[in-house]
Parts: structure tokens; sequence; C-alpha cells
């Protein structure tokens, strides 16, 4: 498929720009090859069933922008992108001239050299021994709202970007379907029989970057890091036997699944990058539902629920929200998505 068969007008008034009251207020577009129907998030214990089983991402959004000046004394603004290791890490520069291999930058009053680079992302590495990539970030660095979010980050967001299963920290942008689980609803779900297991993926900035090639076969994935835990393998193993479903907290908790996924339908217990990139024709062997939000025109994320729930019904399904005036975007409501058969 091309490019062009991912794209939607969006009046920018349905981006979402502010989180609702309440997490679980949220509204909840129930998608299938039959039909849609308007919901609320809190309704999902109403359309689960017991022994249903969720997947959510336990990623924590560590404070990733940063700002720095070069010897020379120019300004230059650091999007971490990935941690790599105690030390280095992963990001985009927006600078007026490229730093070369081995310039070292004043980050937040911290010496930081430039190790190298790869494509749109530069190798950065703390110079002081001692120091920490997420102690330092934790100490110096501002919440990364995406780029669609026109305000600053305040305190409204340092609790509204993070979700309530928010424990692992290393991603840079929120895993956006887990922001409407609140308390009530997770004490609701509990009560209806559905069972609840976790998975790491730290989402990386390159979830924002435009596809530039028409040719979908010709893009390259941003590599993220994901783990799978034992439990989750088995309590998959065990929905599964008891003929429960499987149903992924958004996208990342899906690629994360099924980069792992054996030829049985289970996820290895491990851990890696993936640069999945799931388009339609895609065979997905572990997630039988997905809970989503709605994502940006042409965005890799598009293409994914295109290929979960087929490209016709996710055309509609936007087609819809655009007139219903849903909210769009990582503070915007919800779609809950069958597998196509």
């Amino acid at each position: 498929m091309q490019l062009s068969d991912f794209d939607y007008v969006l009046p920018p008034a349905l981006i979402a720009q502010r989180p609702l009251a309440e997490r679980s207020q949220a509204r909840l577009l129930v998608v299938s090859d039959r039909a849609l129907v308007d919901q609320q998030v809190r309704a999902l214990p109403e359309l689960l069933s017991p022994g249903d089983l969720l997947v959510v991402n336990d990623t924590r959004v560590v404070p990733a922008r940063l700002f720095g000046n070069r010897a020379t004394g120019g300004r230059i603004e650091v999007m971490v992108e990935r941690v790599l290791d105690p030390r280095r890490f992963l990001a985009q520069l927006a600078f007026s001239r490229a730093p070369k291999v081995d310039e070292v930058l004043q980050v937040e009053g911290v010496p930081v050299r430039v190790v190298g680079r790869d494509g749109a992302f530069f190798e950065l590495a703390l110079v002081p021994d001692g120091e920490t990539v997420l102690p330092f970030l934790e100490r110096c660095g501002k919440l990364p709202l995406p780029p669609y979010i026109r305000h600053a980050p305040d305190a409204e967001d340092a609790v509204r970007y993070q979700t309530v299963f928010a424990s692992t920290p290393g991603a840079v942008a929120a895993p956006t379907a887990s922001l409407h689980f609140d308390d009530a609803l997770l004490q609701a779900l509990d009560d209806r029989g559905v069972r609840r297991v976790t998975v790491t993926l730290h989402v990386g900035a390159g979830t924002f970057q435009p596809v530039r090639v028409t040719d979908l076969s010709q893009h390259r994935m941003h590599a993220e890091h994901y783990a799978i835990p034992q439990a989750t393998r088995e309590a998959i193993a065990r929905t599964r036997r008891d003929g429960g479903r499987v149903v992924a907290v958004g996208t990342t908790v899906c690629r994360a699944l099924e980069s792992a996924a054996d030829e049985d339908g289970l996820p290895r217990v491990e851990q890696g990058d993936t640069r999945l990139f799931i388009t339609p024709g895609y065979r997905f062997r572990v997630v039988d539902r997905l809970l989503t939000n709605f994502h940006l025109p042409q965005s890799t994320l598009l293409m994914l629920v295109s290929a979960f729930a087929g490209h016709a019904p996710i055309k509609d399904a936007y087609a819809h929200a655009i007139k219903q005036s849903y909210r769009f975007f990582s503070y915007g409501d919800a779609m809950l998505l069958s597998r196509a058969a």
C-alpha cells in the first residue's frame, strides 16, 4: 500500500490540548466489521468478558527534553530518543550547524560528548565520572510533550502524561491508550474478572516522525526496547486455554507482543529491540482486541490499526469520529478494535 492510503483531514480543533477531568471519562468508539458504537472508556468492563486478559505497558516517561550550548556559544536543544546504557543515549538535536563527532556540548551545565550519528539521531555520552543518564534526566530534563500539544508542560501534565501503570523509566512519550485508566476503572475490571499483566516497551520520540517514503516497503522503523516477563507469557497461555481474549492496551503493547510471538501465538520471554513495522496483510498471532487512541495521518500507528481491524473499517471509524467531534491524539478519546478475520 502507499502512504496516501493512510491520509485523512483532521480539523485542528479536534486535537486535544488538555486531558479530561477524569481519565476514564473519555469517549470510546467500539469498532467492528458490522457497526460503530459510541461508548465511554468507563464502560470497558461491560465490553469485556470474565477471563479476558488486559496487557498494559508499564513504561514510565522520563524528562527527556534538555537545553544547552556549544563551545562556540550557540544554543542547542536535545530531545532524548532512548537510553542506550547508563552513560550513553540517542537523541535528536536542534541546531544551526550540526555538531561533529567528539565535540563536547554543555547540556544543562553537564559536559556531553558527541560519540556518533545514526541518521537523524546523535549518540551522546555523559562525560563526568559517576553521572548516569536516568538520574541526569530526572535532575535536569523537562517533560517531552508531543509536538501537537501547544502549551508548555506544567504540573497537570507531570501527573496526567504518565499512566497509573508507569513504573519502569525509559520512555520519552506516553503509551497513550493507558492514560484512560484510573483506580475506579481498574477496580471495576477486577470485579468483572478481567485479569491484567504487563509488558515494557519504551516509546521513542521516533513515534512522532513522519513516514518519508510513498512506497511503504521502503520505510525503516525506529528501534524501541521491549521486555516480556515470564508471568505475562503464562497468563496469555492460560487465557488461550480457557477461551478468553488477549486485549492489548495500546499499539506499544501490540508491537511488543507481536515482536516476541512464536508460532503457537505466545510471546517469548525475552527483551531486546524491535523495528517491527505492521501494515495491512500482517498476520497477528497474539492480540485479539486492541484499545487505542486516534493516530496521526500517514503515521505507522494508523497503519498498524488498519492492519488489525481492516483498512475500510478504520477509515469509516475515523470519518465517524471526526463527524462526532471525538478528541484526537495523546489526550484524546479511544477506540476498541476487534481483530479482522
